[in-house]
């Protein structure tokens, strides 16, 4: 996608954090943009923060897991712009603790959020995309923790990956329908995170034993070498336009993580019967025919800067 001007973009969990910075760097382009949250006043406080450009806003409440709630706010963001070209199925929520201490509650609230948000987004705009014929791209945002494993991580690592394993397969369904899909998998940005994890989770899923402890006070958190060396989500959001100008299949942010993928890669790699493979498999398997996703990605330039 490379014509931005006047396109429409629909961007979840936009109120704070990488979604905020998504939708800044999209207005700067000239498009119009939807961004929802399920936070009230942080969603005020956001549309407020784009000034004169505010025009080219519209803010919407949403909870991604809602999907009656979807196909309203996809219809109110037509209404107010025209069709969607650009979908950030972004918000998200953070949760800690040991797998064997999590309670179905954990699981609900986190898979609800994490996978069954994007699901939706998906669900809901992809098949108007198809409709509208006019191109256009999904971004789904994962982690960095949807490629690599951490302790005490367990439930959010699970929803991630499936997040990768989604775009990875949507990129290739839709490989023929003018239509990109990135996944973006960022390690620490500034954001809300988990002070918003604790403000959105529902009653009905309060019974918690998976859950980090309370979120520090947000000033001494920013004060802390992780926040203050940490990516400023107006740079991630730029990152995230780049990639979808180049039609990236991964967004990676951070360079920092290449010796933890090398090293996963290799683990993987070094996994595999030590044997010549057989060949009868092959065939039945159909040789190659994944692999031309992935090749594309090898092909290309590395991307270079924000």
């Amino acid at each position: 996608m490379q014509e931005f001007k006047d396109r429409v973009a629909f961007v979840t969990g936009a109120a704070s954090g990488i979604g905020l910075g998504m939708a800044q760097a999209f207005v700067d382009v000239g498009m119009k943009v939807v961004i929802t949250d399920i936070r009230e006043t942080a969603l005020d406080a956001a549309l407020a923060s784009f000034g004169e450009k505010a025009a080219s806003v519209r803010a919407i409440l949403l909870d991604v897991t809602d999907r009656a709630a979807w196909v309203r706010a996809a219809d109110e963001a037509e209404q107010a712009f025209g069709p969607v070209h650009v979908v950030c199925n972004n918000a998200g929520i953070n949760i800690g603790g040991k797998m064997q201490d999590a309670t179905y509650a954990d699981w609900d609230f986190c898979l609800g959020v994490n996978l069954g948000g994007v699901v939706n987004g998906v669900q809901t705009f992809v098949p108007r995309m198809l409709a509208h014929k006019q191109g256009g791209h999904v971004v789904n945002t994962s982690s960095m923790g949807g490629l690599s494993a951490s302790v005490a991580a367990g439930l959010y690592c699970t929803s991630k990956f499936a997040v990768v394993g989604l775009s990875e397969s949507l990129r290739a369904d839709l490989m023929d329908q003018g239509i990109g899909v990135s996944v973006c998998c960022p390690a620490a940005v500034q954001s809300e995170l988990f002070e918003s994890t604790a403000v959105v989770r529902p009653e009905s899923l309060a019974d918690s034993g998976a859950a980090p402890p309370p979120a520090p006070d947000f000033a001494s958190r920013a004060a802390s070498p992780i926040f203050a060396t940490a990516m400023t989500a107006q740079e991630a959001g730029l990152r995230v336009l780049n990639g979808i100008r180049r039609n990236d299949m991964y967004i990676l942010t951070h360079p920092e993580i290449r010796k933890m993928l090398e090293t996963r890669a290799q683990a993987i790699i070094a996994a595999l019967p030590d044997e010549p493979p057989n060949e009868a498999r092959i065939a039945v398997m159909g040789g190659g025919r994944h692999m031309a996703l992935y090749e594309e990605q090898i092909a290309k330039a590395p991307p270079t800067g924000p």
